[in-house]
Protein backbone atom coordinates (compact mmCIF):
# COMPACT_ATOMS: atom_id res chain seq x y z
CA UNK A 1 0.00 0.00 0.00
CA UNK A 2 2.73 2.24 0.87
CA UNK A 3 3.85 2.36 -2.46
CA UNK A 4 0.94 2.70 -4.84
CA UNK A 5 0.89 6.51 -5.19
CA UNK A 6 4.31 6.26 -5.85
CA UNK A 7 5.26 7.22 -9.84
CA UNK A 8 6.63 4.94 -12.31
CA UNK A 9 10.27 5.77 -12.48
CA UNK A 10 11.22 7.08 -15.93
CA UNK A 11 13.05 4.70 -18.57
CA UNK A 12 16.98 6.48 -18.66
CA UNK A 13 17.80 7.84 -22.62
CA UNK A 14 19.01 4.70 -24.77
CA UNK A 15 21.91 4.58 -27.02
CA UNK A 16 23.45 1.42 -28.43
CA UNK A 17 26.75 0.72 -29.90
CA UNK A 18 27.17 2.66 -32.98
CA UNK A 19 30.12 -0.22 -34.67
CA UNK A 20 27.23 -2.92 -34.53
CA UNK A 21 25.80 -0.75 -37.39
CA UNK A 22 28.52 -2.32 -39.67
CA UNK A 23 27.48 -5.87 -39.26
CA UNK A 24 25.04 -7.45 -41.97
CA UNK A 25 25.76 -5.11 -44.72
CA UNK A 26 24.12 -7.17 -47.53
CA UNK A 27 20.69 -6.21 -45.99
CA UNK A 28 21.34 -2.44 -47.07
CA UNK A 29 20.83 -1.46 -50.80
CA UNK A 30 23.39 -2.76 -53.17
CA UNK A 31 25.11 -4.47 -50.04
CA UNK A 32 27.03 -1.60 -48.95
CA UNK A 33 28.06 -0.97 -45.40
CA UNK A 34 28.11 2.40 -44.22
CA UNK A 35 31.70 3.85 -45.39
CA UNK A 36 32.36 6.26 -42.00
CA UNK A 37 30.64 7.20 -39.31
CA UNK A 38 28.34 9.68 -40.45
CA UNK A 39 26.85 6.14 -42.33
CA UNK A 40 26.49 4.81 -39.19
CA UNK A 41 24.92 7.48 -37.64
CA UNK A 42 22.14 7.38 -40.47
CA UNK A 43 21.62 3.85 -40.03
CA UNK A 44 21.07 3.83 -36.24
CA UNK A 45 18.91 6.65 -36.89
CA UNK A 46 16.16 3.72 -38.11
CA UNK A 47 16.20 2.13 -34.81
CA UNK A 48 13.20 2.97 -32.77
CA UNK A 49 13.97 3.92 -29.28
CA UNK A 50 16.98 5.21 -29.10
CA UNK A 51 17.52 8.97 -28.28
CA UNK A 52 21.44 9.46 -28.40
CA UNK A 53 24.44 8.18 -29.87
CA UNK A 54 28.01 7.68 -28.06
CA UNK A 55 30.89 7.91 -30.09
CA UNK A 56 34.42 6.65 -29.85
CA UNK A 57 37.39 8.87 -30.02
CA UNK A 58 39.64 8.95 -32.02
CA UNK A 59 38.20 5.97 -34.29
CA UNK A 60 34.87 8.02 -35.40
CA UNK A 61 35.75 11.54 -34.96
CA UNK A 62 39.35 11.97 -35.63
CA UNK A 63 39.64 14.21 -39.35
CA UNK A 64 35.78 15.45 -38.37
CA UNK A 65 35.10 18.68 -37.16
CA UNK A 66 32.42 19.12 -34.50
CA UNK A 67 30.01 21.08 -36.83
CA UNK A 68 30.13 17.91 -39.03
CA UNK A 69 29.07 15.71 -36.29
CA UNK A 70 25.88 17.93 -35.03
CA UNK A 71 25.05 17.65 -38.29
CA UNK A 72 24.82 13.89 -38.55
CA UNK A 73 23.08 13.95 -35.36
CA UNK A 74 20.38 16.29 -35.99
CA UNK A 75 19.86 13.96 -39.27
CA UNK A 76 19.72 11.07 -37.20
CA UNK A 77 17.47 12.59 -34.66
CA UNK A 78 19.71 11.39 -31.94
CA UNK A 79 21.95 13.37 -29.47
CA UNK A 80 25.55 12.74 -28.24
CA UNK A 81 25.42 10.47 -25.18
CA UNK A 82 29.35 10.57 -24.16
CA UNK A 83 32.87 9.97 -26.15
CA UNK A 84 33.91 6.50 -25.58
CA UNK A 85 37.90 6.33 -25.53
CA UNK A 86 39.79 4.05 -27.56
CA UNK A 87 43.33 3.99 -27.17
CA UNK A 88 45.60 2.86 -30.45
CA UNK A 89 47.40 -0.45 -29.71
CA UNK A 90 50.70 0.62 -31.82
CA UNK A 91 51.34 3.59 -28.89
CA UNK A 92 50.14 2.34 -25.89
CA UNK A 93 49.93 -1.53 -25.95
CA UNK A 94 51.94 -1.77 -22.89
CA UNK A 95 49.62 0.26 -21.06
CA UNK A 96 47.46 3.12 -21.14
CA UNK A 97 47.39 5.47 -17.65
CA UNK A 98 49.56 2.77 -15.99
CA UNK A 99 52.21 2.82 -18.22
CA UNK A 100 55.53 2.70 -16.77
CA UNK A 101 56.86 5.37 -19.07
CA UNK A 102 55.47 8.61 -18.01
CA UNK A 103 55.62 9.72 -21.74
CA UNK A 104 53.15 7.15 -22.69
CA UNK A 105 51.18 8.29 -19.76
CA UNK A 106 51.02 11.59 -20.59
CA UNK A 107 50.11 11.01 -24.26
CA UNK A 108 47.43 8.75 -22.68
CA UNK A 109 45.87 12.19 -20.46
CA UNK A 110 46.27 13.93 -23.45
CA UNK A 111 43.88 12.05 -25.72
CA UNK A 112 41.67 11.69 -22.94
CA UNK A 113 41.42 15.76 -22.57
CA UNK A 114 40.67 15.49 -26.06
CA UNK A 115 37.98 13.21 -26.09
CA UNK A 116 36.71 15.56 -23.06
CA UNK A 117 37.08 18.29 -25.67
CA UNK A 118 34.94 16.73 -28.53
CA UNK A 119 32.30 15.78 -25.41
CA UNK A 120 31.85 19.29 -24.89
CA UNK A 121 31.55 20.86 -28.28
CA UNK A 122 29.03 17.66 -28.74
CA UNK A 123 26.82 18.30 -25.93
CA UNK A 124 27.99 14.97 -24.25
CA UNK A 125 28.26 14.24 -20.75
CA UNK A 126 30.80 11.98 -20.23
CA UNK A 127 34.11 10.66 -21.30
CA UNK A 128 34.15 6.97 -20.82
CA UNK A 129 37.17 5.38 -20.41
CA UNK A 130 38.49 1.70 -20.75
CA UNK A 131 42.09 1.27 -20.08
CA UNK A 132 41.89 -1.89 -21.99
CA UNK A 133 46.05 -2.16 -22.09
CA UNK A 134 46.60 -1.27 -18.38
CA UNK A 135 47.04 -5.19 -17.15
CA UNK A 136 49.65 -7.84 -17.22
CA UNK A 137 49.73 -11.36 -18.85
CA UNK A 138 51.98 -13.30 -16.58
CA UNK A 139 53.19 -13.68 -12.56
CA UNK A 140 56.27 -11.71 -11.88
CA UNK A 141 55.65 -9.31 -14.53
CA UNK A 142 54.04 -6.23 -13.00
CA UNK A 143 54.34 -4.07 -9.92
CA UNK A 144 50.96 -3.53 -8.90
CA UNK A 145 51.46 -0.97 -6.59
CA UNK A 146 52.95 1.39 -8.86
CA UNK A 147 50.80 0.80 -11.31
CA UNK A 148 47.53 1.45 -9.44
CA UNK A 149 49.65 4.73 -8.12
CA UNK A 150 50.31 5.79 -11.47
CA UNK A 151 46.98 5.14 -12.57
CA UNK A 152 45.29 6.99 -9.90
CA UNK A 153 47.82 10.21 -10.23
CA UNK A 154 47.29 10.10 -14.37
CA UNK A 155 43.57 10.23 -13.81
CA UNK A 156 43.51 12.56 -11.51
CA UNK A 157 45.04 15.25 -13.85
CA UNK A 158 42.17 13.75 -16.48
CA UNK A 159 39.66 14.70 -13.79
CA UNK A 160 40.84 18.05 -13.01
CA UNK A 161 41.30 19.17 -16.67
CA UNK A 162 38.24 17.44 -17.65
CA UNK A 163 36.03 19.31 -14.64
CA UNK A 164 37.20 22.67 -15.98
CA UNK A 165 35.40 21.25 -19.19
CA UNK A 166 32.10 20.47 -17.52
CA UNK A 167 32.65 16.89 -18.51
CA UNK A 168 32.27 13.56 -16.23
CA UNK A 169 35.24 10.85 -16.73
CA UNK A 170 34.05 7.36 -16.46
CA UNK A 171 35.79 4.70 -16.08
CA UNK A 172 34.83 1.49 -17.44
CA UNK A 173 36.55 -1.57 -15.74
CA UNK A 174 37.16 -5.06 -17.53
CA UNK A 175 38.72 -7.52 -15.62
CA UNK A 176 40.41 -10.03 -18.62
CA UNK A 177 40.71 -9.10 -22.03
CA UNK A 178 42.72 -10.87 -25.35
CA UNK A 179 45.09 -7.66 -24.37
CA UNK A 180 45.62 -7.83 -20.80
CA UNK A 181 44.63 -11.38 -19.23
CA UNK A 182 44.84 -9.46 -16.06
CA UNK A 183 43.02 -6.30 -16.25
CA UNK A 184 44.71 -3.68 -13.48
CA UNK A 185 41.05 -3.04 -12.39
CA UNK A 186 39.91 -6.80 -11.94
CA UNK A 187 36.51 -5.75 -10.39
CA UNK A 188 33.94 -3.19 -9.54
CA UNK A 189 34.94 -3.17 -6.21
CA UNK A 190 38.64 -2.30 -7.36
CA UNK A 191 37.59 -0.05 -9.68
CA UNK A 192 35.61 1.51 -6.57
CA UNK A 193 38.63 1.61 -4.28
CA UNK A 194 40.45 3.65 -7.01
CA UNK A 195 37.87 6.55 -8.13
CA UNK A 196 37.36 6.80 -3.93
CA UNK A 197 41.11 7.30 -3.82
CA UNK A 198 41.46 10.23 -7.12
CA UNK A 199 38.88 11.59 -5.11
CA UNK A 200 37.48 14.22 -7.94
CA UNK A 201 33.71 14.31 -7.78
CA UNK A 202 33.34 14.36 -12.11
CA UNK A 203 35.50 10.80 -12.05
CA UNK A 204 32.98 7.14 -11.66
CA UNK A 205 32.38 4.29 -12.83
CA UNK A 206 30.58 3.02 -16.15
CA UNK A 207 29.83 -0.59 -15.29
CA UNK A 208 29.09 -3.58 -18.60
CA UNK A 209 27.36 -6.53 -17.57
CA UNK A 210 29.20 -8.42 -19.34
CA UNK A 211 32.56 -7.21 -17.60
CA UNK A 212 30.48 -7.70 -14.42
CA UNK A 213 30.28 -11.62 -15.32
CA UNK A 214 33.57 -12.38 -16.20
CA UNK A 215 34.18 -10.53 -12.68
CA UNK A 216 32.15 -13.31 -11.24
CA UNK A 217 29.77 -10.41 -9.60
CA UNK A 218 26.60 -10.21 -9.54
CA UNK A 219 25.60 -7.23 -11.81
CA UNK A 220 22.62 -5.93 -9.70
CA UNK A 221 25.12 -5.56 -6.46
CA UNK A 222 27.77 -3.79 -8.00
CA UNK A 223 25.55 -1.43 -9.70
CA UNK A 224 23.70 -0.81 -6.88
CA UNK A 225 26.82 -0.66 -4.34
CA UNK A 226 28.31 2.14 -6.73
CA UNK A 227 24.63 3.72 -7.20
CA UNK A 228 25.41 4.47 -3.68
CA UNK A 229 28.34 5.61 -3.63
CA UNK A 230 27.19 8.58 -5.84
CA UNK A 231 29.82 7.04 -8.45
CA UNK A 232 27.58 5.02 -10.79
CA UNK A 233 27.74 7.31 -14.14
CA UNK A 234 27.01 5.05 -16.82
CA UNK A 235 25.63 1.34 -17.56
CA UNK A 236 26.33 -1.11 -20.67
CA UNK A 237 23.67 -3.69 -21.06
CA UNK A 238 24.50 -6.86 -23.02
CA UNK A 239 24.59 -10.48 -21.42
CA UNK A 240 26.98 -13.82 -21.94
CA UNK A 241 27.39 -16.85 -21.72
CA UNK A 242 30.70 -16.08 -20.11
CA UNK A 243 32.74 -19.28 -21.26
CA UNK A 244 36.68 -19.27 -21.26
CA UNK A 245 37.94 -16.01 -22.66
CA UNK A 246 34.66 -15.04 -24.01
CA UNK A 247 32.39 -11.98 -22.97
CA UNK A 248 30.03 -12.53 -26.31
CA UNK A 249 27.77 -9.48 -26.10
CA UNK A 250 24.58 -11.28 -26.25
CA UNK A 251 21.02 -9.33 -26.80
CA UNK A 252 20.30 -8.07 -22.86
CA UNK A 253 18.76 -10.55 -21.09
CA UNK A 254 19.50 -13.24 -23.08
CA UNK A 255 20.78 -15.46 -21.12
CA UNK A 256 20.43 -14.29 -17.73
CA UNK A 257 16.96 -13.23 -17.61
CA UNK A 258 16.47 -12.64 -13.90
CA UNK A 259 19.75 -11.26 -13.11
CA UNK A 260 18.87 -9.05 -15.60
CA UNK A 261 15.97 -7.98 -13.95
CA UNK A 262 17.38 -7.72 -10.91
CA UNK A 263 19.70 -5.31 -12.55
CA UNK A 264 16.93 -3.22 -13.64
CA UNK A 265 15.02 -3.39 -10.52
CA UNK A 266 17.89 -2.14 -8.89
CA UNK A 267 18.39 0.92 -11.10
CA UNK A 268 14.82 1.75 -10.49
CA UNK A 269 15.83 1.44 -6.36
CA UNK A 270 19.00 4.02 -7.05
CA UNK A 271 16.94 6.71 -9.10
CA UNK A 272 19.97 6.07 -11.83
CA UNK A 273 18.94 8.32 -14.92
CA UNK A 274 17.99 10.93 -12.23
CA UNK A 275 20.98 13.13 -13.18
CA UNK A 276 21.10 12.72 -16.43
CA UNK A 277 23.05 9.26 -16.68
CA UNK A 278 21.28 7.26 -19.36
CA UNK A 279 21.96 3.67 -20.83
CA UNK A 280 23.96 1.92 -23.45
CA UNK A 281 23.12 -1.47 -25.27
CA UNK A 282 26.97 -2.88 -26.23
CA UNK A 283 25.98 -5.78 -27.85
CA UNK A 284 27.88 -7.19 -30.75
CA UNK A 285 25.34 -9.00 -33.78
CA UNK A 286 27.20 -11.24 -35.99
CA UNK A 287 24.35 -12.65 -38.12
CA UNK A 288 21.57 -10.77 -37.21
CA UNK A 289 20.13 -7.70 -38.31
CA UNK A 290 21.86 -5.02 -36.01
CA UNK A 291 18.57 -2.37 -36.54
CA UNK A 292 16.30 -5.12 -35.67
CA UNK A 293 18.78 -6.03 -32.78
CA UNK A 294 18.85 -2.90 -31.20
CA UNK A 295 14.91 -2.52 -31.51
CA UNK A 296 14.73 -5.72 -30.37
CA UNK A 297 17.16 -5.04 -27.19
CA UNK A 298 15.04 -2.20 -26.58
CA UNK A 299 11.78 -4.08 -26.28
CA UNK A 300 12.46 -6.01 -23.95
CA UNK A 301 14.63 -3.26 -21.61
CA UNK A 302 10.99 -1.82 -21.84
CA UNK A 303 9.26 -5.00 -20.87
CA UNK A 304 11.45 -5.35 -17.74
CA UNK A 305 11.39 -1.41 -16.51
CA UNK A 306 7.40 -2.33 -16.46
CA UNK A 307 7.83 -5.28 -14.53
CA UNK A 308 10.48 -4.44 -12.00
CA UNK A 309 8.16 -0.80 -11.46
CA UNK A 310 5.61 -3.40 -9.99
CA UNK A 311 8.23 -5.19 -8.05
CA UNK A 312 7.20 -3.60 -4.60
CA UNK A 313 3.96 -3.80 -4.82
CA UNK A 314 3.74 -7.42 -5.38
CA UNK A 315 5.87 -7.76 -2.27
CA UNK A 316 9.64 -7.56 -3.12
CA UNK A 317 10.98 -4.71 -0.64
CA UNK A 318 9.19 -6.82 2.20
CA UNK A 319 10.95 -10.10 0.88
CA UNK A 320 14.16 -8.67 0.73
CA UNK A 321 13.42 -6.59 4.63
CA UNK A 322 13.03 -10.67 5.75
CA UNK A 323 15.77 -12.21 3.17
CA UNK A 324 12.84 -14.56 2.14
CA UNK A 325 13.99 -15.82 -0.93
CA UNK A 326 10.81 -17.90 -1.82
CA UNK A 327 8.96 -14.69 -0.85
CA UNK A 328 10.85 -12.97 -3.27
CA UNK A 329 10.07 -15.33 -6.21
CA UNK A 330 6.69 -15.12 -5.91
CA UNK A 331 6.61 -11.67 -5.77
CA UNK A 332 8.08 -11.50 -9.16
CA UNK A 333 5.43 -13.93 -10.79
CA UNK A 334 2.76 -11.48 -8.83
CA UNK A 335 4.48 -8.65 -11.00
CA UNK A 336 4.96 -10.51 -14.14
CA UNK A 337 1.24 -11.62 -14.14
CA UNK A 338 0.14 -8.34 -13.68
CA UNK A 339 2.48 -6.88 -16.04
CA UNK A 340 0.98 -9.99 -18.91
CA UNK A 341 -2.54 -9.04 -17.87
CA UNK A 342 -2.38 -5.27 -18.68
CA UNK A 343 -0.31 -6.38 -22.32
Amino acid sequence: QAHKDRRPPLLPPLASRLNSMRARSDLLPDGEAPADVLGLLARQARVRGLSLADLNYPQHLEGRTPAEVRRALVSAGLRAGAVALRFPEARFRQGVMAHFDSAVRDDAVSMAVKGCEWAQALNASDVVIWPQFDGFDYHFQADYVAMADRAADAYAVVADRCGDLGVRVSLEPKPTDEKSRFGLLGSTAAALRLVERVGRPNFGLTLDVGHMLLAGENPAQSAAETAAAGRLFGLHLNDAHVRLGAEDGLAFASIHADASLELVYWLQRSSFGDAGEHLYFDTFPLNEDPVAEAEANVEVLEALWDVAARLDDAGLAAAIGKHDALGAREALRRAKRVTMSMA
